[in-house]
C-alpha cells in the first residue's frame, strides 16, 4: 500500500514556525514532483510550493521569501519550513507526489497525503 503520511502541523502565533514533514513509503520505484497545498474553509486548494526529483523548487508568490521546501531522496521524504507565519497560512496541508508505483508500468501517478491543519493566530 503506498501512502503519503504528514506531521508537524499544528497550532502558532503568527511570526513564528512550523516544519511539515510528509514521508512516502511502499512499493515505489521513483518519484518526480513532490509538493504541498493547502486549503483553508471555504476556498479552493492552492499549490504552496513543489520540489522536482533533482531541486528545482516552485512557490505560490504568498510563500515566497518565507516557506522552503526540501526533500530527501534516500528517504522518500518532503518537507515544508514556514516561518513568518501569518493568520491567513492557516489551512490544512497537504502533501502531494508524482510517483510511479505499479510493476510493468513506467507511468507516474498523482497520490496525496491525509493532510494536517495549520492554525496561526493573530
Amino acid at each position: 500500500q503506498v501512502q503519503l503520511v504528514e506531521s508537524g502541523g499544528g497550532l502558532v502565533q503568527a511570526g513564528g514556525s512550523l516544519r511539515l514533514s510528509c514521508a512516502a513509503s511502499g512499493r515505489i520505484f521513483s518519484i518526480n514532483v513532490m509538493g504541498w497545498y493547502r486549503q483553508a474553509p471555504g476556498k479552493q486548494r492552492e499549490l504552496v510550493a513543489a520540489i522536482t526529483s533533482g531541486g528545482s523548487t516552485n512557490y505560490a508568490d504568498s510563500v515566497k521569501g518565507r516557506f522552503t521546501i526540501s526533500r530527501d531522496n534516500a528517504k522518500n521524504t518532503v518537507y515544508l519550513q514556514m516561518n513568518s507565519l501569518k493568520p491567513e497560512d492557516t489551512a490544512v496541508y497537504f502533501c502531494n507526489a508524482d510517483m510511479m508505483t505499479r510493476i510493468g508500468s513506467t507511468s507516474y501517478r498523482d497520490y496525496w497525503g491525509q493532510g494536517t491543519q495549520v492554525t496561526v493566530s493573530s
